[in-house]
């Protein structure tokens, strides 16, 4: 293994730190141990993105020494803001209202059908036109796109067009099939312009990642090729030393954790009912906590009924450091999938993150998922359908707080170093066929 990097990977993505969410974790951590196998990361991302959670803690994981290029990017959502009364209103807060302005639907009939793929098609021409000298001088033996947003691809395909340079795009998502895009009003030109895209893409890069085995298999139907997977996993290091020692194996009280989203596909409520209707009369005493943003209908939904006001806490949103303290409080960790047309392909990444804590996983999901796979095969967990809230039930009652909490060998394959270590190898075949 070499300790001094002298292949460089150009990894393009739009959300990096004090980007927070799911979408920041995948090629931070993987940027942070990609020198350890002879490749040295340069980022390239918008200097001036527009989203809306910020963890400035995860600046702390970025390393000095690693290049950073940030190029300026024009988004429409400015101009969308300025049309509204509502100035500070996230874009994303839109499609949940359910009376919908005429601002608010011409913005989203514009979303489906004019911004494709996406809102930040308007930075891939001039990040095309910026790193294409950069390319030219050998600064690079390979590029990575990761989308969603799928715009990233079209810079990957601009830049593999214009130099041969060997191209890797990462699907954290589908394209054509996201489930997302089913939620806009979309017209039939838009869904094919979508699908030409995404066949341009999938035809060119030398390679093609994702995140499960459902995707790989849909993305090898699409495109009649091998589909790479590498899944998402858990950082080591992000776990305190002292973690398995403080944890509260000794309290009374059984203290259900969920951390993340809740929005209007992770619909927590069927696990509310269930909650309440085990543990409203029982002696055993029972805590939900929900640490990150959750949407106005859940906190509404628990505000109205009195039992569930007291015994569910929402902490809103903490640093991913943070977090830890959370886990470490906890007994048992909620998972709540979406229950949609990708369902079955949905593996979050904090799912890793929650079998490193030692922590019992109760997920609501597809029980023949991706995700219940790696629950079973790890004995990590168990899942039930949104729809089950009898095995929800049963699971509850059944529940005790184990004797002592620890860390299985059996998920330390999805160590972010191990999985690093796999896409090192990848690099190194299309390296040497550049240089």
């Amino acid at each position: 293994m070499s300790t001094k990097p002298n292949k460089r990977v150009l990894i393009i993505t739009y959300y990096w730190p004090p980007s927070a969410g799911s979408g920041v974790q995948r090629w931070l951590k993987t940027a942070k141990y990609l020198p350890e196998f002879g490749w040295e990361p340069v980022i390239f991302t918008p200097e001036n993105p527009d989203f809306a959670l910020k963890d400035p803690s995860l600046l702390e994981e970025v390393s000095p020494q690693m290049e950073i290029l940030k190029f300026p990017i024009w988004e429409p959502y400015g101009l969308f803001r300025s049309l509204k009364k509502n100035k500070l209103e996230q874009p994303e807060k839109i499609l949940e209202k359910k009376d919908k302005s005429v601002t608010d639907r011409l913005g989203l009939w514009a979303r489906a059908n004019v911004l494709i793929p996406d809102p930040r098609i308007f930075w891939v021409k001039p990040s095309v036109n910026f790193l294409v000298d950069l390319i030219k001088k050998n600064q690079f033996q390979c590029i990575i796109t990761t989308g969603p947003p799928h715009s990233m691809h079209l810079i990957g395909l601009q830049l593999k067009e214009k130099t041969g340079i060997p191209w890797i795009a990462d699907f954290r998502d589908p394209w054509s099939k996201w489930e997302f895009l089913d939620t806009l009003p979309m017209t039939k030109w838009a869904r094919s312009r979508h699908i030409r895209l995404e066949q341009k893409v999938l035809s060119k890069a030398d390679e093609i990642l994702t995140i499960s085995p459902t995707f790989q298999k849909e993305f090898e139907d699409l495109s009649q090729r091998k589909i790479r997977l590498l899944t998402n996993g858990y950082d080591e290091s992000d776990i305190p030393v002292d973690f398995f020692d403080k944890s509260n194996e000794k309290s009374e009280t059984i203290e259900i954790l969920y951390t993340g989203v809740i929005d209007a596909i992770r619909n927590p409520i069927p696990f509310l009912n269930a909650f309440r209707s085990v543990f409203e009369l029982s002696e055993k005493k029972a805590i939900l906590r929900f640490v990150g943003k959750v949407s106005e209908e859940v906190i509404q939904y628990v505000e109205a009924d009195i039992w569930l006001k007291e015994k569910v806490v929402f902490e809103g949103y903490v640093s991913h450091k943070a977090v830890f303290d959370f886990y470490q409080k906890s007994h048992l960790l909620l998972l709540i999938l979406t229950d949609t047309k990708n369902a079955k392909g949905n593996i979050p990444g904090k799912l890793f993150e929650y079998m490193a804590t030692g922590r019992p996983v109760l997920a609501l999901g597809d029980p023949k998922g991706d995700s219940a796979h790696i629950l079973n095969e790890s004995k990590a967990g168990q899942v039930y359908s949104h729809q089950d809230i009898k095995g929800i039930e049963e699971y509850l009652n059944a529940f005790a707080i184990p004797g002592r909490f620890q860390l299985s060998p059996s998920i330390l394959k999805y160590s972010r170093k191990n999985l690093t270590a796999d896409l090192s190898k990848l690099l190194d075949q299309h390296e040497y066929s550049f240089s």
